[in-house]
């Protein structure tokens, strides 16, 4: 299984809502499995649901990291440098699905950059933005969305993380609901990235 922070998801309210490992795509002959953690802010989650009365029950922000194995092991010669072109298209086509399976739509892909991860790996980290659409008896409206995704290499097998976060649009729906909740998407994108550095 990836490697996560354990100590800073715990500190900042992050509480582990998915242990899953399966088939997450197929390259030509080798079936790619994924054992993925995913992770959502509680406290975030919690305070919106309980002044909805269960109304909103919203993916307000979550991270996740996944350690891909191939059944069979790649052939000899066949490294995981040839085949990185491949896997950071899948990860990106399957990361866009799981934001439409939690209700984001507009979704579009931005720029890519470099980014350094605490492990000394150079992973490829994608920007995405998004929106999601609130309809509840308190609040009405579209709440905008970013998202990162990151690909790359450790010690020979393959990390993808990512996650999102809002950006425009929260503060309304808080104040609709009257939750005081510190709402900083400046920080929440550094706790993000801090988070997709950590993972090994």
């Amino acid at each position: 299984m990836p490697s996560v922070p354990d100590e800073s998801l715990a500190e900042s309210g992050w509480e582990l809502t998915e242990d899953t490992t399966e088939t997450v795509f197929q390259l030509s002959a080798v079936q790619v499995e994924g054992h993925t953690l995913v992770y959502e802010d509680a406290d975030r989650r919690e305070a919106i649901e309980s002044a909805s009365d269960g109304d909103l029950d919203g993916p307000w922000r979550f991270f996740f990291a996944t350690r891909l194995t191939f059944r069979p092991p790649l052939a000899p010669g066949v490294g995981p440098t040839m085949i990185r072109p491949a896997v950071v298209a899948e990860a990106r086509r399957t990361f866009v699905d799981r934001l439409e399976d939690r209700g984001f739509h507009t979704i579009d892909r931005g720029r890519t950059e470099r980014m350094r991860t605490e492990g000394g790996n150079r992973a490829r980290l994608t920007k995405y933005t998004a929106r999601h659409a609130i309809a509840s008896n308190d609040h009405d409206g579209e709440i905008a969305i970013e998202a990162w995704l990151a690909v790359w290499i450790h010690e020979g097998s393959f990390r993808i993380a990512g996650g999102a976060y809002p950006t425009q649009g929260f503060d309304s729906l808080l104040a609709a609901l009257g939750v005081e909740y510190t709402f900083d998407p400046a920080a929440d994108r550094e706790e993000l990235l801090g988070l997709l550095r950590a993972v090994e």
